[in-house]
Formats: structure tokens, C-alpha cells, sequence
């Protein structure tokens, strides 16, 4: 996690805006790619993308395993070199500038922290490297520590004697030792059990508030980038299919493959009608009711999307504008919320109530589910 700082200025004439749809800020991107790819080779690790990464920023980049995800970090890091397109830190070209000369700095998923120093030691390395005086490194590993929320008796630990937690907070702490400007996150609550990874999300997160510097992050778990990030990035097959903000991605995702990443969903292929123009599905006998987008005027396929949270139990067709019949299969608990699956069919829906508003349904027992066209996300199949 070598970091130097470097005098990269802005330069005149670099754009303002980023292009991204749902952007509410502007100003210069810290980071600016433009084309860039990335050939193993006769692999396509990463194909032509266009990017600008806002100054101060909390910027997630999901993907499934192979979607290109950890190669575009290493490429924002300075671990490798584009094989085509260019890289810009304030409109300074950075292709081929090596990790030590950027003011940025990577926290691997695996920690890279020095088992056989202190906690203290760790934290300082940079700082020494930097001729710091050893009572002003002491000094300011102590303030990193409280920032991270570590005890300031474990400066003098053996950091192999802290638990997974503590170490996470003491490469956080070594990283902001740099004093970089932007932060690089490689998937680091990975290999966390879920209560402790919880925690170190709103830690994050609030530790970004407080620094005010960029963090770049990456990881396959879109619950996690929901709950941190200002923008989403949706990568698959080395392309960036979707930017925008937790709320946008989640809302409006731009396909079928965002809308089934983003969480657990019920998705529909509705057919439009030779003869009426109207839309059937298989699962649902009555024609259904659409809010389509503009966009897809003139398609003749379509994926409808319902999230869990709108597919309700009802009583009569009346009560949705669209329904279909099932038999309640099975039901789970997942805390505040209770999860029912309905099989219609050979397909499986689910829907979500909070609990304690109760139901009628009863499992193993027919059910009638609906929900209103303005609720569903109607996507590209």
C-alpha cells in the first residue's frame, strides 16, 4: 500500500460534468476514464469504459465473479496498465504512472498488514517511511486509531493477536497514514461473519463523511454498495451496464440483468398481443397492465419486474391491476419481514410483508397475489 504523493494540478479544458445519467453535482472528475480496456491476450478483461469518478466521492463497483471488477481497480491503482484508452487523475494522464507515484491507496482484501509488527508499527510504516520524528508518528497512529475506533491499548499488540475486526480498522487506520486522496477498497469485509460486516459498512461510511477524501470500492455484494455508496457501477462481462445512485439502480435498472442483481426479484416475460396490442404473460389469465417506458414502444417482448416488497396478498382481481393464483408453498423469516414463496406453476414467486400486518394465506393453501403496474419495472428482456 505504497503511497507518495504527487503535484497533479488540474488541467485547463478537462470537463466539468460527468456524463452519467442521474448525476446532482458537478465539477472536475478526480478520475476520468475514457475507453479504456484491458486485453489478456485474446481476452477482454475490461472493454471500453467511460467513466468520471467525482472528487470526495463514495463510488462502488459491483459485479458477479469475472466481471471485470477487480481488473478495473487494479488499473485505477496503477497495477496495471490499460491496454487501450487513457486514465486521468485531474487531467493528468496516468496510464503508466506506478502505484508509488499517486496519492492513492489500495486495502486488499487479504490485509497485507505485517504479522510480526505491532499494531503501532503497522500503522506507522508510512509515516516512517516519510522521516516522520518517532513521537509525532506515535502521535498520529494514536489519532488514526481513535478515528477507526481501536482501542489506544492495542497500539503496543502484536497485530497477529487482533481479531478480524481490529485488523480490518488497523489497515484502515495504515491506509489514511498515507494521507492519500483517493482510497481503494479490494472487497475488504469479504471474509467478515455478517454482524461484524454490518458494522464496519456504517463505519465505512461514516469514515468517508468525516475524511472527506474518495473512496473507490469494490465488491460483489450489491447489499453492501446500497448501504455505503453515492453511485453504483453494474459491471458484467467487462463492461459498466449501469451507473447511478443506490436509488436509481435499484428503482430504474437499466436491464434485466441489474434488476435480478440488485436483490431478490419476481420477473415476468410479457408477450404484446398479435391481434389487441395488449400484453400476456403465462403465469396470469387476464391481459396485464403496463407502465411501459418510452423507450420500449415498439417492443414485442418484455421482462416485467415486481420486487417481493409490491406483490401482496389480495382477496378479488379488484383489488390489483394485475393478478395471478397459486398455492402458498412455504414461509420465512427474515427478521423485521417475513418472506412468503408462491408457486405458480412452474414458477416461483415471492413476496415480502413487515411483520405483524398479518395475512389470510395459509400455507399449502390456494392464494391470489397482485400488484399495480406503477410498482413493476419494466426492463429489455
Amino acid at each position: 500500500m505504497n503511497m507518495v504523493p504527487v503535484d497533479m494540478k488540474p488541467a485547463a479544458g478537462t470537463p466539468a460534468e460527468t456524463a452519467e445519467a442521474g448525476s446532482g453535482s458537478s465539477g472536475l472528475p478526480v478520475l476520468q476514464l475514457v475507453g479504456v480496456r484491458k486485453m489478456f491476450k485474446d481476452f477482454a478483461a475490461v472493454e471500453r469504459i467511460d467513466l468520471d469518478i467525482r472528487e470526495g466521492e463514495f463510488l462502488t463497483i459491483v459485479g458477479p465473479s469475472g466481471s471485470g471488477k477487480t481488473t478495473l481497480l487494479r488499473m485505477l491503482a496503477g497495477m496495471e496498465s490499460p491496454s487501450e484508452g487513457n486514465i486521468t487523475l485531474r487531467g493528468h494522464k496516468i496510464n503508466d504512472t506506478p502505484p508509488n507515484k499517486r496519492p492513492t491507496c489500495l486495502v486488499f482484501q487479504s490485509l497485507a498488514l505485517f504479522p510480526h509488527m505491532t499494531v503501532g508499527r503497522n500503522i506507522e510504516f508510512a509515516l516512517k517511511v516519510r522521516g516522520m520524528a518517532p513521537a509525532e508518528r506515535r502521535r498520529r497512529a494514536l489519532e488514526l486509531m481513535k478515528m477507526v475506533r481501536l482501542p489506544e491499548g492495542h497500539y503496543g499488540r502484536n497485530v497477529m493477536q487482533c481479531s478480524g475486526g481490529e485488523k480490518q480498522r488497523v489497515a484502515l487506520a495504515r491506509a489514511f497514514a498515507y494521507d492519500p486522496d483517493i482510497l481503494f477498497f479490494d472487497e475488504p469485509l469479504s471474509a467478515l461473519d455478517y454482524k461484524l460486516k454490518k458494522a464496519l459498512e456504517k463505519e465505512l461510511k461514516d469514515l468517508h463523511k468525516e475524511s472527506g477524501k474518495t473512496f473507490v470500492y469494490i465488491t460483489h455484494s450489491l447489499e453492501e454498495a446500497l448501504v455505503m455508496s453515492d453511485r453504483i457501477g453494474v459491471m458484467r462481462a467487462g463492461r459498466l451496464v449501469q451507473v447511478g445512485t443506490p436509488e436509481e439502480i435499484y428503482t430504474r435498472p437499466a436491464n434485466r440483468f441489474v434488476s435480478e442483481f440488485v436483490g431478490e426479484v419476481n420477473v415476468l416475460t410479457a408477450r404484446r398481443s398479435a391481434t389487441g396490442g395488449g400484453w400476456t404473460a403465462p403465469e396470469c389469465t387476464a391481459p396485464l397492465k403496463l407502465a411501459l417506458p418510452e423507450r420500449l414502444a415498439d417492443a414485442t417482448e418484455v421482462a416485467v419486474v415486481v420486487r417481493p416488497e409490491f406483490l401482496r396478498f389480495v382477496q378479488g382481481p379488484g383489488e390489483a391491476d394485475n393478478c395471478l393464483s397459486g398455492v402458498l408453498y412455504n414461509e420465512y423469516s427474515l427478521g423485521s419481514r417475513v418472506q412468503y414463496q408462491i408457486r405458480v406453476g412452474s414458477s416461483v414467486m415471492l413476496a415480502e410483508v413487515s411483520r405483524g400486518l398479518g395475512r389470510t394465506a395459509v400455507v399449502d393453501q390456494p392464494v391470489l397475489v397482485g400488484w399495480d403496474a406503477r410498482d413493476a419495472i419494466v426492463v429489455e428482456v
